[in-house]
C-alpha cells in the first residue's frame, strides 16, 4: 500500500504549466489522505476560476495513477486565502531576493480609500506613529506611486542607500522605516507618469528588494480606488488586514464600499473603518461643527459589515505638522483607541507550508 509521502513525492514531479515550479513547492497540494481503495487530496487554486483548472486536476490524477493504476483519485478544489495567494505569486516569480529572505515582517496592514482627498495617507502615517509610540518596530511602504506624500509628512528628502542585501529604507527621527518613489526621484516635484505594469513592478520591488529587517508592522499606503496598484498589493503581499478610510459625505461612503468589495473578493480581512474629517472643533466654544454634513460612518461600516474604529476631526494642527514634516510630533490622542482596536483585530495565526 502506498503512503501519503509517496503521493506527495509523486506530485513533486507535476510542474505548473505556466510556472517553472512543481505543485508541492507552490503549496497547492493539501490534505493528502491514502485509504484502502483510493487517494483523496485537495488542490488549492489562487482563484476559483482559472483557465488551466481542468488541466491541473488531470495532471494530479495522472501522477498518482502512476503509483498504482487501480487507485481511485479524488481531487477536491479550494481557493487560496489572501496570504496563501500572495506567497504563491511570490514563489512564481523565481528565487527570492536577498532582502526578501532576510526580512521578518510580522504584520502587514494596508490603508485603502475609495476616493482621493479623504486623508488616507495621513491616517496611514498616524497609524505608523501610534504603533511606534507603543514600542513596535514599524515601516511604511508608500504604494501610492503617482501621488506619494508619506516622505514629506515625515520630513524625509534624502535618497535611500544601497546595501548588499537590498535597498535600505529611509528612517525617521522616531525610527520608522519608509520607502517611497519620491525618495528615488531627481526632484520631489517630478511627476511619475507610468502605466499600470510599471507601477505594479515598483510596488513589488518595494516589497521584495527593500531590506526592511525585523518589523512588527508594515503599513502600506495604497492609492485611492481599485486599480492596478491595489490589486498588486492584494495579490503579492500577505496582508494581515485592510483599514478603510472614508469621510462624512455619502459619495465617499459609496466609493469606499466599492473598495471594501474589492478587499473581500481578494480575501483580504477588513479590520475596520476610520471616518476622517468628521467634524471641526470650534477653538472658542468647543462645539463640534460637521462641515461636510452629518456623519455617514455608522451606516457605511454597517453596510460593509466591519466595525467603525473611530472618527477623526479636521485639525489644522495636523495639516501644519504634515506640511512641516513633523507628523511624529503630532499628539494624536484620538488615534490611540483606533490603534488599540486594530492591534486587537489583527489575526495572530500565520500561514505555514503544508509540506516542508
Amino acid at each position: 500500500m502506498i503512503t501519503d509521502k509517496q503521493v506527495v513525492d509523486a506530485l513533486r514531479g507535476v510542474m505548473h504549466p505556466e510556472i517553472k515550479h512543481n505543485l508541492v513547492e507552490l503549496e497547492m497540494i493539501r490534505d493528502v489522505s491514502v485509504e484502502d481503495e483510493g487517494v483523496a487530496l485537495t488542490l488549492a487554486l489562487p482563484f476559483a476560476k482559472i483557465p488551466i483548472k481542468d488541466d491541473l486536476v488531470r495532471m494530479v490524477k495522472g501522477a498518482v495513477a502512476k503509483l498504482d493504476a487501480t487507485l481511485q483519485v479524488e481531487v477536491n478544489l479550494t481557493q487560496m486565502s489572501q496570504k496563501e495567494r500572495a506567497a504563491f505569486m511570490t514563489a512564481s516569480e523565481g528565487a527570492p531576493k536577498p532582502a526578501q529572505s532576510a526580512n521578518k515582517i510580522a504584520n502587514v496592514i494596508a490603508v485603502l480609500s475609495g476616493k482621493g482627498g479623504v486623508g488616507k495617507s495621513s491616517v496611514a502615517a498616524l497609524l505608523a506613529v501610534a504603533l511606534n509610540r507603543r514600542g513596535e518596530q514599524v515601516g511604511v511602504l508608500d504604494a501610492d506611486i503617482t501621488g506619494p506624500s508619506i516622505p514629506m509628512m515625515f520630513g524625509l528628502h534624502q535618497p535611500p542607500l544601497m546595501s548588499p542585501t537590498g535597498i535600505l529604507p529611509a528612517e525617521t527621527t522616531g525610527g520608522i522605516k519608509v520607502m517611497s518613489i519620491n525618495l528615488l526621484l531627481p526632484s520631489e516635484d517630478e511627476a511619475v507618469i507610468w502605466r499600470g505594469p510599471l507601477i505594479s513592478s515598483a510596488i513589488k520591488q518595494f516589497w521584495n528588494e527593500v531590506f526592511w529587517g525585523d518589523l512588527d508592522y508594515l503599513i502600506v499606503d495604497l492609492p485611492p480606488g481599485t486599480s492596478d496598484a491595489s490589486l498588486t498589493v492584494m495579490q503579492s503581499i500577505p496582508l494581515s488586514g485592510v483599514v478603510l478610510v472614508t469621510s462624512p459625505q455619502d459619495l465617499a461612503g459609496m466609493v469606499v464600499r466599492k473598495a471594501a468589495g474589492m478587499a473581500k473578493r481578494m480575501g483580504a480581512p477588513i479590520l475596520g473603518v476610520v471616518e476622517n474629517m468628521s467634524y471641526v472643533t470650534c477653538p472658542k466654544c468647543g462645539e463640534k461643527i460637521e462641515v461636510f454634513g452629518p456623519s455617514q460612518a455608522f451606516r457605511t461600516a454597517l453596510k460593509i459589515g466591519s466595525p467603525l474604529l473611530g472618527q477623526l476631526p479636521l485639525d489644522p494642527e495636523l495639516a501644519r505638522r504634515c506640511d512641516a514634516g513633523e507628523i511624529e510630533e503630532y499628539e494624536a490622542e484620538l488615534f490611540e483607541p483606533i490603534t488599540e482596536q486594530l492591534v486587537e483585530r489583527v489575526p495572530r495565526r500565520k500561514t505555514a507550508p503544508i509540506f516542508p
